[in-house]
């Protein structure tokens, strides 16, 4: 079956998906609540949308399309509120984090859903250690050449969203010394990492995915699990590298950091992508999933060592003009703060200092998630 035609949408909208966490306030490991809550969530009007994931200890929200940062933000805050409310009812936690601290992934449940079924099946245990947890942003593409230009021209990019998201630094109770750990988990699976090199989406239609499915490996784009893949039934290209924020107002401003990238990037005035570029893409990847803001890049094109942090900076600064036409200066201040402050995984590794247990570090995670909501107990 041939891949479907590139649905033309408003360039720059976006939209955000967030997996979330299901954790029992007794003792603060996951739970396996999923189907309760999404029976309760469904008997309300919910301000998003809601659906299980691959285990019973998580959930996945997605946003409505959005134009700009406020939007955005608006209905992420909406969607916290009615799940933390949803969340007291049924005495579950809900928290972000990429990563549970000390959940042992052999207790977890796949939930009954034929295709997570078929996965558990191809995947065998690596479907439960699957209990990890993201943040995808999708960003509005014009045109599916756009989609395929845009998705490349990103990959110098790539561990900037990595390092500033990054919120998974504990597994199964140990300090990985990673501080987005959650990506190795990821990059098990066969068919993740970076997409073909193909600039056109004929040539990515029907050549590499028509190959790919005659193979049959693939079925569908689903079985791609690139850190940035076309989706063509939504116009979009999507972005998955990012971990799970702490709180929703990270993860606004991190999609509206990819939509002024995007907006700089379509104007076509940097070099184009070479396939050479990736000759450093793992080892930039790496840098920023072990060290976070203070790792080190090697530069595609020029190879020249850069300091993330630094670049990130830089980065903000270039596109100011963008954010302000997209009404997003909000979002790269918040980034500007995270620079220099600290991300998530800073933040986890604090509480577990202060509070010296694994569980102190679910409950900070639990009041960072809440904070601000009409049910934040500080309020």
């Amino acid at each position: 079956m041939a891949l479907e035609a590139f649905t033309k949408s408003a360039a720059l909208t976006l939209g955000v998906e967030l997996e979330l966490q299901l954790v029992s306030l007794s003792d603060f490991d996951l739970i396996d609540a999923s189907p309760d809550m999404l029976e309760l969530l469904a008997r309300s009007r919910f301000p998003g949308n809601v659906v299980p994931e691959i285990t019973e200890s998580m959930i996945e929200i997605s946003t409505d399309v959005h134009r700009e940062h406020a939007g955005l933000l608006g209905q992420l805050r909406s969607v916290r509120d009615a799940l933390v409310r949803a969340g007291d009812t049924l005495n579950v936690g809900v928290c972000g984090g990429g990563t549970h601290p000390f959940q042992q992934w052999s207790q977890r449940k796949i939930f009954a859903k034929p295709r997570f079924k078929e996965v558990s099946a191809l995947y065998g245990y690596l479907a439960k250690q699957f209990t990890i947890f993201g943040q995808h942003v999708h960003v509005g593409c014009a045109s599916g050449d756009d989609a395929m230009f845009l998705l490349h021209a990103l990959n110098r990019y790539v561990p900037h969203f990595i390092a500033l998201s990054a919120s998974s630094p504990f597994v199964q109770g140990n300090d990985t010394l990673f501080n987005s750990a959650r990506l190795n988990s990821v990059f098990a699976f066969p068919l993740s990492g970076r997409a073909p090199f193909v600039l056109d989406w004929e040539g990515f239609a029907d050549g590499y995915f028509a190959h790919m499915e005659r193979t049959g490996i693939v079925k569908s784009m689903k079985d791609f699990y690139w850190d940035i893949r076309p989706k063509p039934e939504f116009g979009t290209i999507e972005l998955r590298v990012c971990d799970t924020p702490l709180n929703v107002e990270r993860a606004a401003a991190l999609a509206c950091y990819l939509q002024a990238l995007g907006a700089y990037l379509l104007e076509r005035s940097e070099p184009p992508p070479l396939e050479n570029d990736y000759l450093v893409y793992n080892y930039n990847r790496f840098q920023a999933c072990r060290f976070g803001l203070d790792g080190t890049l090697v530069h595609p094109k020029s190879y020249e060592t850069l300091s993330l942090r630094e670049d990130i900076l830089a980065t903000l600064r270039r596109l100011q003009p963008y954010a302000d036409r997209l009404s997003s200066s909000e979002a790269l201040e918040h980034l500007y703060r995270t620079t220099h402050e600290g991300s998530d995984a800073s933040h986890l590794r604090q509480q577990f200092e202060e509070r010296g247990s694994p569980e102190g570090i679910v409950d900070a995670a639990l009041a960072r998630f809440r904070a601000h909501s009409a049910s934040d107990p500080s309020l």
